[in-house]
């Protein structure tokens, strides 16, 4: 993989093909959220959506956590280097909640590899991404409400439309641990992997992202993105026809069809 000139201090972003990865990396503290690591996620969500060759994205964490959240020995100023990220959010200044994948999701899959702790933000993230990978030993949770704080990643409104009701609820207002498996079962993420190898099984997804239409990915995805539970279903099935019927002309709807009846794999090249 190649390293990105847009990677910081806590934040690697690499390219692999047509897949951007992006590795939270602190280890010493449990990859807590630093200036540093927000302004490394927000450039690359960015970059994953002005760079037409990349198709998706694979987030992850170094070591044997994946996020443990806002640093709290720093608090919500930021601690070291946070005049970096003061400077830059008076030009953008909600880029902390872009980075975290609550305003502004980059319109391609974002896929999560989770290895052990994924607390507060760190779960916050996970319902801003498409695809879910976890260890069979991670663990999730919404732990604000045990410090006195608040979930503003968006927690409070994601969780409840992802999971059931009673269920979001008891992780927001007593902050529960959950297992990967009772993640499973409540349908928060897609799979549950050997230990170490979360990594592995999202770059698998990601290669399978890889060989489908890249036309069709994208609009997919906005798609999801555009058309929440806030749209009425007669409004939502519009705007998914004005999305989809543009992927039916292009020369890749050619090319898929034309594959399937020649028996052989299609060539796509996006347009």
């Amino acid at each position: 993989m190649a390293e990105l000139d847009i990677s910081t201090k806590n934040c690697i972003v690499e390219k692999q093909g047509k897949v951007l990865v992006v590795t939270l990396a602190r280890v010493e503290a449990k990859n807590a959220l630093t200036p540093a690591m927000l302004i490394g996620m927000y450039k690359a969500w960015r970059l994953l959506d002005s760079d037409d060759e990349l198709i998706c994205a694979v987030l992850t964490g170094k070591g044997d956590t994946f996020c443990a959240g806002m640093d709290l020995k720093a608090g919500p100023e930021g601690g070291e280097n946070a005049e970096e990220i003061q400077q830059l959010m008076q030009e953008v200044p909600d880029l902390h909640w872009q980075a975290l994948l609550r305003h502004n999701q980059p319109m391609k899959p974002v896929i999560l590899a989770v290895e052990g702790y994924a607390l507060a933000g760190g779960t916050e993230i996970l319902q801003g991404t498409d695809l879910r990978v976890a260890a069979e030993d991670a663990t999730l949770g919404i732990t604000e409400v045990q410090r006195g704080l608040f979930p503003l990643g968006g927690s409070t409104i994601r969780l409840r439309r992802q999971i059931p009701y009673c269920l979001a609820a008891e992780m927001l207002l007593l902050g529960r641990h959950v297992t990967a498996q009772e993640a499973l079962r409540f349908g928060l993420i897609n799979k549950v992997v050997p230990h170490g190898q979360a990594l592995a099984e999202a770059m698998k997804m990601a290669a399978q992202l890889c060989e489908n239409g890249p036309l069709s990915v994208k609009a997919i995805t906005k798609s999801l993105r555009e058309n929440g539970h806030w749209l009425s279903e007669k409004e939502a099935l519009a705007n998914e026809e004005v999305i989809g019927w543009g992927v039916f002309s292009s020369n890749d709807a050619k090319e898929g069809m034309r594959a399937f009846k020649e028996k052989r794999k299609p060539v796509f090249t996006g347009t």
